[in-house]
């Protein structure tokens, strides 16, 4: 099946917003943001685990700033990161999670074409 950029998935992997409803089929619910996201209760997140490991690094989300023109920089860049011990620590749990059944990475982030939880679902499917 591919998605709406036309890539081939491995079923179990979506990607969606946390602040949207829980859908019966999202299967193991991770947050995947480094910070909680602004306005989300923590009770109505409905998570099932928070893997701050496997966001970007504080300096290189602020340097992005989800400003498009930087996309291809950052995606190198987080990709870099992927491959350091903690993020790969994390990269390899969620994989183990989804090797369990549908795996759901959320964020809080608007363009989720331009963020990091669709490079992170790639590293997890295991592409680069």
């Amino acid at each position: 099946m591919a998605d709406k950029n036309g890539r081939r998935d491995r079923p179990g992997i979506r990607v969606r917003r946390v602040y949207d409803a829980p859908e019966p089929d999202d299967g193991t619910r991770v947050l995947v943001d480094r910070i909680w996201p602004r306005g989300l209760a923590k009770a109505d997140a409905r998570l099932d685990e928070w893997a701050k490991a496997a966001a970007p690094s504080t300096e290189l989300r602020r340097w992005y700033g989800h400003e498009p023109e930087r996309y291809a920089e950052f995606a190198r860049r987080y990709r870099a990161e992927l491959a350091e011990p903690e993020h790969r620590e994390a990269v390899d749990h969620l994989r183990e999670l989804a090797g369990h059944g549908t795996l759901t990475l959320l964020t809080a982030v608007k363009d989720l074409s331009h963020g990091h939880a669709g490079l992170l679902a790639d590293a997890v499917r295991g592409h680069r």
